[in-house]
């Protein structure tokens, strides 16, 4: 169904708005990555300057040897947590303007995985990129999917 070579308009069709506690599951436990106007959208949504919103809500992350940005996560101690903009009971407090890795979480969809799995391969992983290749690879082997 979801292929790797879809454009995201065509992939966007297979979105659709809901807040389920399968859809908020990554919510719990990580954050999503900024891709392309992600952040003009988010910094205007909250109505704060780009900078500050890095600086308060957002952090580094890497994959596949590249670094992105996501909203900062509340570890508590553990390597993972709960995204800074996830409140519990209320939902995604971003809803409206979520990175687009979140929009594509339809954890309660049985296409879930492959939309993760397009993401990965459209927007994470650079072609162009030795290392980004190699990591990649070492992924595949590992076990890791990818689309068809």
């Amino acid at each position: 169904m979801i292929r790797k070579d879809m454009s995201l308009k065509e992939v966007q069709k297979f979105i659709h708005d809901c807040n389920c506690t399968a859809c908020e599951h990554g919510c719990k436990y990580g954050s999503g990555i900024l891709i392309g106007e992600d952040k003009e959208k988010l910094a205007k949504f909250l109505g704060i300057k780009k900078e500050d919103l890095e600086k308060k809500y957002l952090e580094k992350t890497e994959q596949f040897g590249r670094i992105f940005l996501r909203p900062k996560i509340k570890r508590n101690g553990k390597p993972y947590g709960k995204c800074v903009f996830f409140r519990e009971n209320k939902g995604c407090k971003i809803h409206d303007v979520k990175p687009l890795q979140c929009r594509l979480a339809m954890g309660c969809k049985d296409y879930g995985e492959d939309l993760m799995l397009w993401f990965m391969e459209n927007y994470l992983v650079d072609k162009k990129s030795a290392l980004s290749k190699e990591q990649y690879k070492i992924y595949l082997k590992s076990g890791g999917k990818k689309l068809k």
